[in-house]
């Protein structure tokens, strides 16, 4: 059933020995249904690891077993070697940030974030000591006394992190953390919440069903379809060296154009045009193997032409439609009945005209 779905078990199971995170061939089932299945990674010390997926993929559920909230009906959580699998949430030592924050509206900013300490029993003045330093570290030095009503919500994310960051956790929990930004707050706080992540040096594990947001955060990312692991790796391991055709068409855009592999070359037949287009990558298939290989609008480019057959590595193609993207336009140009790709460029070419495809880098094939 795997090989049908296309599921790749990279990284199936991980070793015990690791000083961080380790979460180990985890399951979970709801009303027969399977919500998480045989789910392995680890997070290393100091790492930042972002689960990504669309809707029910299993992310939510991986994060609130590893938070102790959900019990797997398999499969073990360990950190520092230790097993945590049956310990509930409030003996981990994990802080979490919940998606919508979860402060105190009749408290003052310094009171949310100190109220971790007053729940271990220390004192008022070291806890707001501790707390006035917390928020330094994101940022929000001179704050304390306002109400989190008055902060605007990058702030407020701020604040639930400083909160989280404060009871030194083992390691921190979050969920969507980004997702009640607006886009433009939500662009600029990224790099923030990575440098603050950073700089606590507690590994971390969030959940994102926006790549983008991982690209920007994560050291590394594990991407998830049907409670099932389809790759793990760095997000340019993800975008130029994916495993299958699933990880390359959610990751990023793409466009699959069948083709056989010739060497480091692949055999590309598009219309009747046959050209050899450079791999970056081979997915395991061997020399001679059918798959398709992987067009990025970046990897390809506009040859300005007339009409007839494509020359000199170019296929001919029409504009089928042409937007404005500030720097340029991006062209969604119709190659045959089946296969359109987006191209960025600056020249202004007006939708119907016929125009030259080439690929002018390396690409990935997948089986």
């Amino acid at each position: 059933m795997d090989e049908v779905l296309g599921f790749a078990h990279k990284e199936s199971r991980v070793s015990g020995g690791s000083d961080g995170l380790i979460v180990d061939a985890i399951a979970r089932s709801f009303n027969g249904q399977r919500a998480v299945d045989q789910v392995s990674f680890e997070v290393r010390p100091g790492e930042l690891v972002a689960l990504v997926g669309a809707s029910g993929s299993g992310k939510t559920t991986t994060l609130r077993i590893v938070a102790g909230y959900e019990q797997p009906d398999s499969g073990r959580v360990l950190f520092g070697g230790q097993d945590f699998t049956r310990l509930g949430p409030a003996k981990r030592g994990f802080g979490m940030v919940f998606q919508h924050y979860a402060l105190f509206p009749h408290m003052s900013v310094i009171e949310n974030v100190a109220f971790g300490l007053e729940a271990r029993g220390v004192g008022r003045a070291e806890r707001r000591q501790r707390a006035g330093a917390a928020l330094e570290r994101v940022g929000l030095d001179g704050k304390g006394e306002r109400m989190v009503q008055q902060l605007s919500g990058g702030e407020q994310q701020r604040v639930a992190l400083a909160r989280a960051v404060l009871i030194e956790p083992r390691l921190l929990l979050l969920d969507e953390p980004l997702s009640n930004l607006d886009p433009t707050l939500r662009a600029s706080t990224r790099d923030e919440l990575r440098a603050t992540l950073k700089a606590t040096k507690a590994p971390a594990l969030f959940v994102t069903h926006d790549q983008d947001d991982a690209f920007a955060i994560a050291d590394r990312i594990v991407l998830l379809s049907l409670g099932h692991v389809l790759q793990i790796g760095s997000s340019e391991d993800l975008y130029d060296r994916p495993v299958s055709r699933q990880v390359a068409k959610f990751i990023g855009h793409a466009t699959l154009v069948h083709a056989r592999r010739h060497g480091d070359s692949a055999d590309v037949t598009i219309d009747g045009t046959t050209h050899q287009v450079a791999l970056s990558s081979f997915a395991g298939l061997s020399d001679g193997e059918t798959g398709a290989i992987v067009l990025r609008p970046e990897a390809v480019e506009i040859v300005p032409r007339g009409e007839g057959r494509g020359t000199d590595g170019e296929w001919p193609a029409v504009v089928d439609s042409r937007r404005f993207a500030g720097a340029g336009f991006v062209y969604r140009l119709r190659l045959d009945h089946e296969i359109v790709i987006e191209v960025a460029s600056r020249s202004r070419i007006d939708p119907g005209t016929t125009v030259g495809m080439r690929v002018t880098r390396p690409v990935p094939m997948v089986p």
